[in-house]
């Protein structure tokens, strides 16, 4: 069963469910919305990227809006959604926002592993939505909000938990906030400099910072522009140049350099392999 609240006034959605909310992803498509993926007793199995993901048991996959997305199979599920409208115009704080440790908190899909105890505390908090839900009044989108902080609280102290690095406060939020930044200029800004400034660091400075973490913010801009570069491939006709010129770069040249360095392939040899395995999905 899926439930949905709609504000009209604000265009804000939000809606739960079990595997019945992702069953409209048949083919890989944009997700459009913050999208939370719990599997409660058994495995999942999602196309996130064009990346074939397992999902474990009692394991939550956090995806965002611009990520493609496919359910191939899985059942037993919660699932939430919900767009910016909903959660990210209201203020939170900068680790619970839609700007925070979930969203932006590493260049990885956060994966979050539950024990007995956690889960039990998430049940609960899934079946006061479900009241919440079904409760029509003037604070009922107030009260979703809160319930939704909420979650969103309790994942993030779990990922956080969970993370394989024990860096300083600091750092974990200058992560955030450069990853937050390449998220949203990386189509026209390929340079560490312009984030080093947009941060008040140097560009020394800021790499020094990431000494600790598995990729340079060099390496986090490229992999994102790649990985951009791979979606238009695959899920739109357009052409390596236009994608180039989409990705700010002026010699199509330059983009195919970056992107055979990443892939060991051309972005045409790219697309050509892909082929048979884009013509299946259709």
């Amino acid at each position: 069963m899926i439930k949905e609240f709609k504000e009209f006034s604000t265009e804000a959605i939000l809606r739960t469910g079990n595997e019945e909310v992702l069953v409209p992803y048949t083919k890989s498509e944009l997700l459009g919305l913050y999208t939370f993926i719990w599997s409660k007793t058994d495995q999942v199995v999602l196309e996130i990227d064009g990346i074939i993901t397992k999902i474990a048991k009692d394991t939550i996959v956090v995806l965002t809006p611009n990520q493609y997305f496919k359910f191939i199979s899985g059942a037993d599920l919660i699932v939430y959604q919900f767009n910016r409208e909903f959660y990210c115009i209201k203020d939170h704080d900068k680790e619970v926002s839609c700007m925070g440790v979930l969203f932006y908190g590493n260049s990885a899909t956060p994966i979050i592993h539950l024990e007995t105890k956690e889960s039990n505390k998430l049940d609960t908090l899934h079946q006061v939505f479900l009241e919440e839900l079904d409760t029509v009044d003037t604070i009922q989108a107030e009260m979703l909000r809160m319930l939704m902080a909420r979650f969103i609280i309790t994942t993030t102290r779990l990922i956080k938990q969970q993370s394989a690095h024990n860096t300083q406060e600091d750092q974990v939020d200058l992560v955030r906030e450069f990853n937050a930044l390449v998220e949203f200029n990386f189509r026209q800004e390929h340079a560490v400099g312009f984030y080093a400034e947009k941060l008040f660091k140097s560009p020394k400075t800021l790499s020094n910072n990431f000494a600790k973490f598995e990729k340079s913010p060099l390496q986090i801009i490229h992999d994102r522009i790649i990985l951009e570069a791979k979606r238009l491939l695959i899920y739109t006709d357009k052409t390596a140049k236009e994608i180039a010129y989409e990705l700010g770069f002026d010699d199509a040249s330059h983009l195919s350099r970056m992107f055979k360095k990443h892939t060991s392939f051309s972005p045409s040899e790219f697309k050509k392999q892909l082929k048979p395995k884009i013509e299946m999905m259709y």
